[in-house]
C-alpha cells in the first residue's frame, strides 16, 4: 500500500505557519525515505551585535585566555557571560527562566 503525502499549504505569515504545525504532524507531509536538502535564504541571524568598551588590559587577558582555550575571544566572552548569568540567576533564587525573558531588554 502506497503512503500518499499531503501538500503543505501556503502561509501568509509565520504565525499562521506556527499555528498549522502546532496542530499537524510533519510525518503526514514529508517522505522520510526521500529527503530533500533545505534552503533558508531569508533566515535571520539569532544574535545581535553589541559594542562594549573594555579596559585594554582586560581585553588582552581575554584574548590570551581565549588563545589558550583555542576559541575566538568573542565566543569566550559569550560563554563567560552565559555562565555568570546562570550564577547570578541562581543567587537571586532562580530569577527568570529563559522563556520568560523574551521581549525584556
Amino acid at each position: 500500500m502506497k503512503n500518499i503525502k499531503m501538500k503543505i499549504p501556503e502561509f501568509q505569515n509565520e504565525d499562521q505557519e506556527r499555528e498549522f504545525w502546532a496542530t499537524h504532524s510533519p510525518l503526514d507531509y514529508f517522505d522520510v525515505l526521500k529527503p530533500q536538502k533545505g534552503s533558508f535564504p531569508n533566515l535571520k541571524p539569532s544574535t545581535k551585535s553589541v559594542s562594549i568598551r573594555l579596559p585594554e588590559d582586560l581585553l588582552i587577558e581575554l584574548k590570551t585566555l581565549a588563545n589558550k582555550k583555542d576559541v575566538p575571544y568573542q565566543s569566550l566572552v559569550k560563554m563567560l557571560l552565559a555562565r555568570q548569568i546562570v550564577i547570578e540567576r541562581e543567587s537571586l533564587g532562580g530569577g527568570l527562566k529563559r522563556s520568560q525573558k523574551k521581549g525584556v531588554d
